[in-house]
């Protein structure tokens, strides 16, 4: 309940203001006002403006560039996401047509770089808070698509003229009457370039531009750094290691200190205030009378540096879906069960990222590329399928113990509740083109006179080693 005064000519009264709620976190008291003052009920568009985005790209950017936790963090969540790059499996009941569009864009994707651009898609995605890609053409490609990718870093795509602010335009997005994006404006140069100007951009068709990012909010059009909430956590981590270096060094930097317990104007030599004495090694000295040698005892880095490092790390990862030991790249106080069962939310999290990369870039990326085919005479075929049927592989990921996970895998075949294509989707591979390969190699095999009887499997057994620290 707040007072506010109402005045009169006569008289003046207090006229209490009471908000009925019965939610302790809508109540407002004196003791709440500083941590809710900045509350607000701006649109997402409106909270993610401009000047607020282009704020929080140069701090997230400059955080990167200079912390070597945010930079490793940043290139773990790429590497892990894309890792060698996405693989495409055509489902067509065609085998002979699935493979040559399958080989085709495998040869495509690595003429472009594919691989690398996704993987700076990611990691600008995290610092920029989206990413942008142009479908363009490059006559300097081999083979009949000509199609290729030109990244768009996110301070390119803005509204150039304040008069083109209108009710469907965000910064550089036009939106077409149902709130799609219709055309994108792309300033040519980077306004951090000596070669920009505000007036030089092109206006693109939204069919021709890729803009990935992560929406927190219905009605969001433009992304926000997905480490905007680390970003006080890295500064204070880098403010804390500075402060316990710089305590460390100001105690090194002396050698020693001459003392005395007699009181002031007391029996002992005259010694200069702050006078320096210049001490040589491995000699004994004599000191003046009543005054005795210390030195200064190095406490830093304390005891609670290594713990406040660890907590403050866990709370910055935290935001990425990062558990600790991937944050840090230190499992040494993890257990084998610990390890797993926070490997597993991390995993659950890179395969929601790569399934909203398929859909939002790759899909599209493809959708372009079999335009691109058909219109060859050796992709002419592809005119007649309306939609092409496939999937996405990446990869897999290596377990920590292969022989457990192996057993695993023969139990579960062996009861119907998985499948050869499932378990070879879990390594990143193509079910067909591995046993393919297998009959390949038991066949020549078999003519080579090298096949023989295979040993039984030793189940290895669970042991208490697993809940032990490592």
């Amino acid at each position: 309940m707040w007072p506010f005064r109402r005045k009169s000519k006569t008289i003046r009264t207090t006229v209490p203001v009471t908000l009925h709620a019965k939610y302790d976190a809508a109540q407002t008291t004196r003791e709440n006002i500083r941590h809710w003052i900045m509350a607000d009920g701006l649109s997402a568009d409106a909270a993610a403006n401009n000047d607020v985005r282009k704020k929080l790209r140069e701090r997230a950017r400059y955080e990167v560039a200079n912390n070597s936790y945010a930079k490793g963090i940043i290139l773990t969540l790429a590497n892990d996401c894309v890792g060698t790059g996405p693989r495409l499996q055509v489902l067509t009941a065609d085998d002979e047509l699935n493979k040559k569009i399958e080989s085709a864009f495998s040869t495509w994707t690595q003429m472009i770089g594919l691989a690398a651009k996704l993987r700076t898609m990611r990691m600008a995605k995290s610092t920029d808070g989206e990413t942008f890609a142009i479908l363009t053409g490059n006559n300097k490609l081999y083979g009949p698509v000509k199609l290729d990718l030109h990244l768009v870093e996110a301070d390119r795509v803005t509204t150039p003229y304040p008069k083109l602010l209108d009710d469907n335009t965000v910064d550089g997005i036009e939106l077409d009457s149902s709130g799609h994006p219709s055309r994108y404006n792309i300033l040519r140069y980077h306004p951090g370039d000596l070669r920009a100007a505000i007036n030089d951009f092109d206006v693109i068709d939204a069919n021709a531009v890729i803009h990935w990012f992560r929406s927190d909010r219905p009605g969001q059009h433009r992304g926000v750094p997905e480490i905007t909430p680390a970003l006080p956590l890295f500064a204070q981590l880098r403010r804390y290691t500075l402060a316990v270096l710089g305590a460390a060094e100001t105690a090194a930097d002396f050698a020693a200190v001459l003392f005395t317990d007699a009181p002031a104007n007391g029996e002992a030599a005259q010694v200069e205030p702050m006078d320096i004495v210049e001490l040589e090694k491995r000699m004994a000295t004599v000191l003046p009378d009543g005054w005795k040698l210390g030195q200064i005892k190095a406490e830093q880095p304390a005891t609670a540096y290594g713990e406040f490092k660890r907590e403050i790390l866990n709370e910055i990862a935290r935001c990425l879906n990062l558990p600790y030991n991937i944050a840090a790249c230190n499992s040494s106080g993890y257990n084998y069960a610990s390890g797993r069962l926070d490997w597993q939310i991390f995993s659950r999290a890179i395969r929601v990222e790569q399934a909203d990369m398929a859909a939002v870039v790759l899909d599209e990326i493809l959708a372009a590329w079999i335009y691109e085919a058909m219109l060859s005479s050796e992709f002419s075929v592809l005119r007649t399928i309306q939609h092409l049927p496939h999937q996405w592989f990446f990869d897999g990921n290596e377990h920590v113990d292969p022989a457990k996970e192996a057993n695993a895998q023969k139990t579960r075949l062996e009861s119907n509740t998985t499948t050869l294509a499932a378990e070879y989707a879990r390594q990143g591979k193509d079910w067909e083109t591995e046993l393919t390969q297998r009959a390949k190699e038991k066949q020549l095999m078999a003519d080579l006179g090298l096949l023989t009887e295979q040993p039984e499997t030793v189940t290895v057994l669970e042991n208490d080693d697993d809940d032990e620290e490592k």
